[in-house]
């Protein structure tokens, strides 16, 4: 294989090297510089044949896996507040073609992958310093090149416990709270929090198994326009009572997380003319700022705020959204000798170490819940909780990225979007929604006193159910067939015993004692192969038996309501 890195830095320093084992390739890049710069970008290239390649995979991709041509390629950005060094070619049938893989999270980089027309050959690149950093005198970083023909999740996972094994980014430990349902109210209440109605909620909601609710935006501001115009000084204006609500939450037996939106300054916080100097651009109509980690003034103000509120309020966890809104902007009119960090990714790092440290003392126990697209193996050091991104009612991009996290998170918590729901919707379609979460810590975010009987039963029965089931769903091992279709079937599997999920293709064939089945379609079948003899029960959404038997075929056909379930043993 012909591997070349170059760069348009002409005083720079590029070499590179190769070692293969078992499949495995890793390049050795190096950049040197006689002084210390801020290095441009450098690019590490290499040709495979585009055969048997059919589709890719990335972590920060919403639906279109297809293959692209070279002057227009599929790309995986990452850095340390976005996205993760992975991109992996797949086979038509699940297999491995390659998988890239990048040792350094920390700085901008990306990967990408593209047909070239004139050769049928697959131009793959790695590409460092995308974005400009501190100025340094040397660098080395590895490439690892995974082409073993196994299963993709197979390589993708194994690219995770290299970043924790090899490259020193281990995951934060994640307490069993974090690991456990939670009520959110983000879709529910939005920016209306009442203190009665809160709590009324959670009376409703830990009989149900959710054991931590999340009080999101709304808290800190009187005003209901949606914008992050008055954030910045965390105050408790719409929930003046809030120490009291966390003990009362407490009293009944539930956890808090409360929601902090990290970078942003709005125009009309008190603390907007102190740091309105030590932003690094505009957003929403120039109605906010987000602010620059690289000033300790910046990283200081924001940890006290998180100090004094986990420990005056008995917080129980910090929701920090909008890391990814850290990004470079003008330098103009900025105190740049103030800075003691010159790259943002540095500052960033420090920022989210500082926090974890000063929270961590105060309470091992912390929940950090962090929200795609910052998911990489660099800030999972530091949050317990991955959750997926907003997509209200959306249960096949809640899937698609339930699935995604799953496969780059490593033993990170992950957490599906907030289910929401019309409280006319059909029962079935609400369980479709709850089915989709199954592989992950299911969030819910509806009034539970505003939706009927039949939704109430079927979140019940799905809850208990993933309670019940939770060490095969969490702690067994994945796999997901065609991603390019947004996953037409997924399975966990610990031991003897797996939970298996049909969104679209219908057939059931895994080899295992203890399975259960979800129909995550709206067909009302399901395929069952291998068990012939075994004793099967049937329930509808709401865990109502309606059939009971023996499989008495090779392959049968076993009628399965939708968003019902088939269990077999």
């Amino acid at each position: 294989m012909n591997y070349k890195i170059y760069s348009e830095d002409k005083k720079a320093k590029l070499s590179l090297r190769s070692s293969e084992a078992d499949g495995i390739t890793l390049l050795y890049v190096e950049l040197v510089h006689d002084e210390p710069c801020v290095p441009e970008k450098f690019t590490v290239e290499w040709e495979i044949p585009a055969t048997d390649t059919y589709s890719f995979w990335g972590p920060n991709v919403s639906t279109n896996r297809n293959l692209a041509p070279n002057w227009g390629p599929r790309i995986t950005d990452a850095r340390l507040a976005a996205g993760a060094p992975v991109h992996a070619i797949i086979s038509p049938n699940d297999k491995n073609r390659l998988t890239i893989a990048l040792s350094d999270p920390m700085i901008p980089t990306n990967i990408s992958t593209g047909v070239s027309e004139e050769t049928a050959l697959m131009v793959c690149k790695a590409e460092f310093f995308t974005k400009p950093t501190s100025a340094i005198k040397s660098y080395s970083a590895t490439v690892r090149l995974d082409y073993r023909a196994l299963n993709y999740c197979d390589t993708i996972r194994d690219s995770v416990t290299w970043w924790e094994t090899n490259c020193g980014y281990q995951s934060a430990p994640v307490p069993e709270s974090a690991r456990l349902p939670m009520d959110s109210l983000w879709y529910s209440f939005h920016q209306t929090l009442d203190f009665d109605e809160i709590l009324r909620e959670c009376r409703l909601a830990k009989p149900l198994g959710l054991d931590t609710v999340i009080i999101d935006d709304g808290w800190q501001t009187v005003d209901f326009g949606r914008g992050y115009a008055y954030c910045g000084d965390w105050k408790p204006l719409g929930l003046p009572r809030i120490a009291e609500l966390v003990q009362k939450i407490h009293e009944i037996g539930m956890k808090v997380i409360l929601w902090y939106s990290v970078p942003f300054l709005g125009i009309y916080a008190e603390k907007y003319e102190e740091l309105r100097n030590y932003t690094l651009y505009s957003l929403f109509d120039d109605t906010t700022y987000a602010l620059d980690p690289r000033y300790k003034k910046v990283r200081d103000y924001l940890i006290d705020i998180y100090e004094t509120a986990v420990r005056d309020w008995k917080l129980d966890g910090l929701k920090l959204d909008f890391i990814d809104s850290f990004c470079l902007g003008s330098e103009e009119g900025k105190p740049v000798q103030e800075r003691d960090y010159t790259s943002l990714e540095d500052g960033v790092d420090a920022l989210m170490r500082e926090v974890r440290e000063k929270l961590c003392s105060i309470d091992p126990e912390i929940m950090i819940e962090f929200r795609q697209s910052y998911i990489g193996p660099a800030i999972r050091k530091y949050g317990n909780m991955l959750r997926v991104g907003d997509c209200p009612c959306d249960a096949l991009a809640n899937r698609r990225a339930i699935i995604d996290l799953r496969l780059t998170s490593g033993k990170t918590a992950v957490h599906s979007d907030m289910l929401m729901w019309n409280a006319d919707d059909k029962v079935e379609n609400v369980a479709l929604q709850l089915a989709s979460t199954l592989f992950s810590v299911p969030q819910i975010s509806v009034h539970l006193d505003k939706i009927p009987e039949s939704h109430k039963k079927a979140l019940a029965f799905y809850l208990d159910f993933w309670r019940k089931n939770r060490d095969v769903l969490l702690d067994g091992t994945l796999y997901a067939s065609a991603p390019c279709t947004v996953y037409s079937r997924a399975y966990s599997k610990k031991g003897k015993k797996a939970v298996w999920a049909a969104y679209e293709n219908p057939v059931v064939d895994i080899d295992c004692d203890d399975l259960c089945a979800v129909n995550c379609s709206c067909h009302e079948h399901l395929y069952i192969d291998g068990k012939k003899g075994k004793h099967f029960t049937t329930v509808n959404c709401m865990g109502e038996t309606v059939s009971e038997g023996v499989i008495e075929n090779a392959t049968q056909k076993l009628p399965v309501p939708t968003a019902g379930m088939v269990f077999i043993k």
